[in-house]
């Protein structure tokens, strides 16, 4: 019920417009938030002159006034999903900030709150916002890693992973590689010391394996191997950081030792799975790729199957353009992309810009039927420095 105190303030005010300050002063000073919203834009439509029974409603607002509400609405959603968040309630602040399209603030707010500690609804919504609503999804997976293990992360973020950016794919998987490594070292390092009291706890995974093939004998494994086998994959989206993909091909190599029955393999190039991974890691890791690439060369020319050679195609183009070698990237998609996935033709257009191969992309525009493609093409051929009549 609505105290005596605000129905005998409202009664007293002089003007509509009034009502609607005093209403707000109240509201504000009772952090009632919620209601807040609502009252924000029930004065705002009374400024414009419409009527205020539905406040949050954009049916009875003219398209002549649209543009000062809509104004007006992303102000009162920011004030008080701003509010909200002030009083630590980031998943009561989300609706707010989804509504102007700014989730920024709840990201930051999500980087900021300390991981939970134990299961709870709190910590629930939490992770529904931040890794299924994808608002700080890394912060999910360190929520989830902490509360709920490897495997159910795993499985939450799977479901996600190919949507997500590439910037919070790397970022999570990076999370993922870490964990796994982590643990996998730490189990290694265990049966390594209780077989040899005596000797150095191993640094790295491939110190602990390397001349110790008896860590795999009778199909012995240190760590779940469908879990390694889905974090390896994760692996291939991070970017930028030479010590995690180092950690990668670490996990990478001991997969190549297990019992062949626990080495699950997948689609080409990754059919011989680990070995194929220690190459992609490779490639990315050393100075000098070319034997790697070369690797996954030889795998396309014995390839029959067309479509399973565009799959070792796009690894290798993907590979390519990552170490910058567009010049070798361009030919290898034009022989076997363009015509496997019409839809690579955005992706192919992207590799020529980088390249400045604007005469190669108004080529394929012309052989695919892309006349605007093609007239851009050529726009920007006529705009490079080198075609410039002096």
């Amino acid at each position: 019920m609505i105290s005596q105190e605000l129905t005998t303030q409202l009664a007293k005010a002089p003007t509509p417009g009034d009502v609607f300050e005093r209403l707000i002063e109240q509201l504000e000073a009772q952090k009632s938030w919620h209601l807040l919203f609502d009252a924000l834009l029930a004065q705002s439509k009374l400024k414009l002159g419409l009527a205020t029974l539905k406040p949050t409603s954009f049916e009875d607002v003219p398209a002549a006034l649209r543009p000062q509400f809509e104004k007006d609405y992303a102000t009162a959603a920011r004030v008080v999903g701003t509010a909200l968040l002030g009083q630590k309630d980031i998943t009561g602040a989300y609706p707010y900030f989804q509504a102007i399209r700014d989730l920024e603030p709840l990201t930051a707010a999500l980087k900021a709150v300390p991981l939970p500690v134990t299961w709870s609804e709190e910590a629930q919504s939490l992770i529904q916002l931040a890794l299924y609503q994808k608002v700080a999804p890394e912060r999910g997976v360190e929520m989830m890693l902490k509360l709920q293990g490897t495997c159910s992360t795993i499985t939450a973020l799977d479901q996600i992973f190919a949507e997500l950016p590439s910037e919070a794919r790397s970022r999570c998987a990076v999370l993922m590689v870490r964990n796994l490594h982590h643990d996998l070292l730490s189990n290694l390092s265990r049966e390594v010391l209780q077989k040899s009291p005596l000797a150095m706890p191993p640094k790295t995974i491939r110190e602990a394996i390397t001349g110790r093939d008896w860590l795999f004998a009778e199909s012995n494994y240190h760590i779940d191997v469908s879990h390694l086998h889905s974090v390896v994959r994760f692996a291939r989206s991070i970017m930028n950081s030479p010590a995690d993909l180092a950690l990668a091909r670490d996990l990478a190599e001991y997969g190549s030792m297990l019992d062949p029955q626990l080495q699950y393999s997948a689609e080409p190039p990754f059919d011989d799975y680990y070995a194929a991974h220690q190459q992609f890691f490779s490639v990315l890791l050393e100075s000098t790729p070319d034997e790697h690439l070369a690797w996954f060369q030889k795998k396309l020319d014995a390839e029959p199957d067309a479509p399973d050679r565009a799959l070792i195609a796009y690894v290798m183009v993907d590979l390519l353009a990552r170490r910058k070698l567009l010049k070798e990237a361009i030919p290898l998609a034009r022989t076997h992309l363009i015509g496997a996935d019409p839809q690579f033709l955005a992706a192919f257009s992207e590799l020529c810009r980088d390249a400045g191969e604007w005469g190669v992309l108004a080529e394929v525009a012309a052989e695919e039927n892309e006349p605007v493609l093609y007239a851009a093409a050529v726009a920007a051929q006529c705009h490079q420095p080198a075609n410039r009549s002096e």
